[in-house]
């Protein structure tokens, strides 16, 4: 496996894990108790950008793998 390979590999693992936290913190979000305590994250636009960037990445390094 080459640098670049390894290095979209481990950028879209590192999206693939904020993409997770991101969910389980809407989640969150949505099961408050208090509906007036609103959070300055937008957690679904977070989950939203790190998963395209997720799919983005291993895309990229699936095709350099299979590649060469």
């Amino acid at each position: 496996m080459d640098e670049l390979t390894m290095l979209h590999t481990l950028a879209g693992a590192a999206a693939v894990a904020l993409a997770m936290f991101a969910i389980l913190a809407d989640r969150r979000r949505l099961r408050r108790r208090d509906p007036d305590a609103v959070g300055l994250v937008p957690w679904t636009a977070v989950f939203f950008w790190s998963l395209l960037a997720a799919c983005l990445l291993l895309g990229l390094a699936a095709r350099e793998w299979l590649a060469g």
